[in-house]
């Protein structure tokens, strides 16, 4: 399936169905009156999270989305039946922007989430409502409301525990490969990676979802090369793993360090605050005495602990995971605390605000 994140969909939410004029007809019934039922009403737009997507590619043949329109009403007082919901699946991730591609309508994050986009148009009322005892016979009926339309951005932003970030050909896509199920294409030579892929990490009965995406380079928060698209997919992520290529030497690498914590920093979104592990990657093919010469340029420029790995063999990727999954645990159980704490909140508040001035007025209608 191919990688689509961000599509322009077209919106329209059914018409009400119009009311009816109608006057009971019957044998020996010389007075029936109205009896002409209201139009149904207009049909949602409904936009849901569903489980298993990670992609917006569908929205590349479909653009238009348009609810049923509410069926007119009819003599006999028969109601008109209302116009049926459009429901449209979404990714978890996804973000819904208005026309102008910055007004944020919704975000779409955890599955089953549902929003009513665009609501549907009234239906009209019958001339069954319009009767009195001075307009017996009223030839009186409303139309349908309108639906409502407009034109929105999706914009996908990948949900991912962990992110790999780094230069071109530093290894992302080996790594993940390695360490999940996930078959990202690998190759020697820069820009393998044109879209973000996703792997699940089984670790010691444990597991979380890591995230590669296309290499940055100098100027990407600006939107060269591939970084500045897909940097919006490592926002929700917990801790980042920044992998660096040794191989180029220490100034070298010290440089590719300082050019991807520079846009990173320059793109914003949170990015520059994100709990990072930094590791020196394609360990094996490096002799330890210059190895060590990299990490130790690098632990003096960043100020935390550089760690060394390989992807193909293996050496101190067990580390690396565990050191993700560290950071994904304290903060997941900080979530879940700040959870419990507002739900408590919510509760004290809704008790003070159901009771207390219940029994005030109780008290008030006693005396």
């Amino acid at each position: 399936m191919k990688f689509l994140d961000q599509a322009k969909i077209y919106l329209r939410s059914g018409d009400g169905g119009n009311g009816c004029v109608s006057f009971r007809r019957e044998a020996n019934v010389p007075r029936g009156g109205p009896d002409g039922g209201d139009g149904g009403r207009g049909g949602d737009i409904i936009v849901t999270c569903v489980e298993g997507l990670n992609t917006l590619i569908d929205f590349r043949y479909r653009q238009h989305f348009k609810a049923e329109r509410g069926t007119d009403g009819m003599g006999k007082a028969r109601f008109g039946r209302g116009g049926r919901d459009t429901l449209i699946e979404l990714p978890a991730g996804t973000q819904i922007f208005a026309e102008d591609n910055e007004t944020l309508i919704a975000d779409l994050t955890e599955p089953r989430q549902q929003i009513v986009l665009l609501e549907g148009g009234h239906g009209g009322r019958g001339n069954i409502h319009f009767k009195s005892s001075t307009n017996q016979a009223p030839r009186r009926a409303d139309s349908g409301g309108e639906g409502k339309e407009m034109w929105v951005w999706l914009r996908l932003k990948l949900i991912a525990d962990a992110g790999l970030v780094g230069l071109p050909n530093a290894g992302k896509s080996t790594f993940l490969s390695s360490v999940s199920a996930a078959t990202p294409k690998v190759a020697d030579y820069p820009f393998t990676t044109l879209h973000p892929a996703l792997g699940v990490v089984t670790l010691d009965e444990d597991s979380f979802v890591l995230a590669d995406i296309p290499g940055l380079i100098e100027g990407a928060h600006e939107g060269k090369g591939l970084g500045d698209r897909f940097l919006g997919h490592v926002e929700r992520c917990r801790v980042l793993l920044h992998l660096v290529d040794p191989t180029m030497g220490p100034e070298a690498a010290l440089e590719a360090y300082r050019t991807v914590r520079g846009e990173l920093d320059a793109y914003g979104g949170g990015l520059t605050g994100k709990p990072e592990i930094l590791a020196l990657s394609k360990a094996d093919a490096m002799s330890p005495e210059d190895l060590a010469e990299c990490r130790a340029a690098l632990e003096a420029e960043s100020g935390i602990a550089v760690l060394e790995l390989s992807a193909v063999s293996r050496n101190g990727v067990t580390e690396a995971l565990r050191a993700l999954r560290r950071i994904i645990d304290e903060a997941r159980e900080a979530e879940a605390e700040e959870v419990a704490n507002t739900k408590g909140v919510e509760i004290d508040t809704g008790a003070f605000d159901d009771g207390a001035f219940d029994d005030d007025e109780s008290d008030e209608a006693a005396q």
